[in-house]
């Protein structure tokens, strides 16, 4: 996935003033607050957000239980892919885990700015390749690494932050339930 990232900056360093001016005029920076919840379960998802600081999660409800599915941190873009790509109703929430603050694209603003400026339109490949990529390992690691080597990994991720996630979220996003965590955690 390294590899990937330095496509994506490697073309950021060609883009053109006119490209950056584009860029920088549909972008905006925000904050919110811990516990706002950014895409509410059924809103379209419009916008994306680049986490600039702070963790956020997305999640949905199986059988009134939350399920987590992804943890967001410094660098990654918090989005429900399929309801951003449709612009369909999501089936998912995202919420902040911490004060968090990003920076976000409007869905239609993008779309626009990529007709003009073709080098957004290979920087948008680039990113849906990326997020292709990372939920490809995701499925990949989920099948063959055991739960200790995946609570393992996610704490590498970002362990400025992993003491912000609940231990009922981490656990979800594993896939065990909390016994199992604590009997993983009591070997770290």
């Amino acid at each position: 996935m390294t590899e990937h990232i330095e496509k994506i900056k490697n073309l950021s360093f060609r883009f053109d003033k006119e490209t950056i001016a584009a860029l920088e005029k549909i972008t905006t920076t925000e904050q919110f607050k811990k516990g706002k919840i950014i895409l509410q379960q059924g809103d379209v998802c419009r916008k994306s957000y680049l986490i600039i600081n702070g963790v956020a999660r997305k999640f949905f409800y199986s059988d009134k239980k939350e399920i987590t599915t992804e943890f967001f941190f410094k660098d990654d873009v918090a989005i429900s892919f399929k309801s951003y790509i449709n612009q369909k109703p999501s089936k998912e929430i995202i919420e902040c885990l911490t004060d968090i603050t990003v920076e976000t694209v409007d869905y239609t603003a993008f779309e626009t700015a990529k007709k003009q400026f073709p080098l957004l339109l290979e920087y948008d490949v680039l990113l849906t390749e990326l997020y292709i990529i990372w939920l490809e390992d995701r499925l990949f690691d989920f099948h063959t690494l055991s739960a200790k080597e995946r609570y393992e990994a996610l704490l590498k991720k970002s362990p400025e932050y992993f003491h912000h996630l609940k231990l009922t979220h981490i656990a979800s996003y594993l896939g065990v339930s909390l016994e199992t965590l604590s009997r993983i955690r009591s070997k770290i």
